[in-house]
């Protein structure tokens, strides 16, 4: 036994190189769950599949079905019209400010939105107020002010905010734009 303890390092170093040889094949198996990596790899693509599949089967099966019950569950268009009525300001025109000092004009021609056809008469009463409101607030714009579209929405809902508070007893739906022409 003594003589086992005492080999030569080459020894050793020849001995670690059997090992390889000695030890049992893995199998398929145990290679595949010893291998994480690869364990990883292929959860992530059954995991993926297990996704597609049931995406799958959710948009063409189940949303086929949800689409046709919101089709027969649809209520139909009402033979009615609404009850809406439709008062036009008259044309407003003023100067605005501009960048450069130079002399620019906005002429304006508005709809209001009200709710009911008898609401026209309370507006025609107050228009003098709503035309005040509406000036004040129109002298202050600059030209830069009403580019684009978010320019003319700021406008529209500036201007229904005002002509809410002006015509205080009547409420306006919505501010309708027929013409603006800045020159």
């Amino acid at each position: 036994m003594a003589k086992d303890k005492a080999k030569p390092a080459d020894e050793e170093v020849e001995a670690g190189e059997g090992t390889d040889a000695a030890e049992p094949k893995q199998g398929f198996v145990k290679r595949f769950l010893g291998n994480k990596k690869l364990l990883l790899i292929a959860g992530g693509g059954a995991l993926l599949l297990f996704l597609g599949l049931g995406a799958g089967l959710y948009f063409f099966v189940f949303g086929a079905q949800a689409a046709q019950t919101r089709v027969a569950a649809a209520a139909p268009m009402p033979i009615v019209p609404p009850n809406v009525a439709f008062y036009d300001m008259p044309d407003i025109v003023v100067n605005i400010q501009s960048a450069d000092g130079t002399p620019a004009y906005l002429k304006i021609s508005v709809a209001l939105e009200l709710a009911a056809a008898d609401e026209k008469a309370g507006i025609q009463a107050l228009m003098p107020r709503v035309v005040d409101q509406f000036q004040s607030y129109l002298r202050e714009l600059r030209v830069d002010d009403l580019h684009g579209s978010a320019g003319v929405l700021r406008l529209k809902e500036e201007l229904l905010r005002r002509i809410n508070v002006a015509a205080a007893p009547y409420p306006v739906k919505d501010v309708l734009l027929k013409e603006m022409i800045v020159q």
